[in-house]
């Protein structure tokens, strides 16, 4: 059996052509109910993101206002003038969410810190797993309706943050990611299925530009009744 993450790298475009690309901009929109209980209803209905592909580093423009970005970086947030000059910034930031559960609200450094991080892991993918440091195992395939889809448990470094230290992909047999399972710790613990669909090629890679995140229930099935959060990618451009 072909080992899965050569299949799911191959899949989405090959290393070959990973190596190559420095960063990937996209133009999204985000929603989902998720905004609404942090604080931060329609903050991202419209925004432009960029993600390098050679270390953890997500910004968001126009953040809350025109003339300003955000930056997330495992150790630092912050709030950038389009000048380069810093408004805001918070350094060590995941400790800033000790004690948080579901309804805690946010301030904007928060914000920043999840996005961030949620929003370089699901452009990276699979290809971050090749970064030193992850650990990769297939467990046992997954039916999803009248499709099998093989898994990888994939157990991320402590220098690389993420929603749980380990967490679970589903790729279908051509090797395309269709749901990525995790627990956002940073909320005191979830049980989320993110779902990946509308897969397009941009640049050599081929990126699903639909997500849909729903919490599960005992036996790992989503429950439909609510979006938690919806991502769609309007256009991607990659950069070499």
């Amino acid at each position: 059996m072909t080992d899965l993450l050569d299949l799911a790298i191959q899949a989405h475009g090959g290393l070959q052509r990973w190596q190559q690309i420095e960063r990937l901009r996209a133009h999204i929109k985000v929603g989902g109910a998720v905004w609404h209980v942090k604080g931060w209803p329609d903050v991202y209905a419209d925004i432009r993101t960029s993600v390098s592909a050679r270390h953890p580093r997500t910004e968001f423009s126009p953040f809350l206002e025109k003339g300003q970005h955000c930056v997330w970086e495992p150790e630092r947030t912050a709030v950038v003038a389009d000048t380069g000059e810093v408004i805001e910034q918070r350094l060590a930031p995941r400790s800033f969410f000790e004690g948080h559960t579901i309804p805690t609200p946010w301030d904007r450094q928060h914000l920043i810190y999840f996005t961030g991080y949620a929003m370089w892991t699901y452009l990276t993918t699979p290809f971050l797993f090749k970064l030193p440091g992850f650990r990769t195992e297939e467990i046992e395939p997954w039916q999803e309706e009248d499709e099998i889809w093989r898994r990888l448990k994939v157990t991320f470094p402590s220098t690389v943050p993420s929603h749980s230290t380990v967490q679970t992909f589903y790729f279908n047999l051509d090797g395309l990611l269709r749901r990525h399972d995790y627990s956002v710790d940073i909320m005191g613990g979830t049980s989320s299925a993110n779902y990946a669909s509308d897969h397009k090629s941009f640049g050599g890679l081929t990126i699903p530009t639909k997500r849909r995140v729903y919490a599960t229930g005992p036996d790992n099935r989503p429950i439909l009744d609510r979006v938690a959060v919806s991502i769609d990618l309007l256009e991607v451009g990659i950069e070499p």
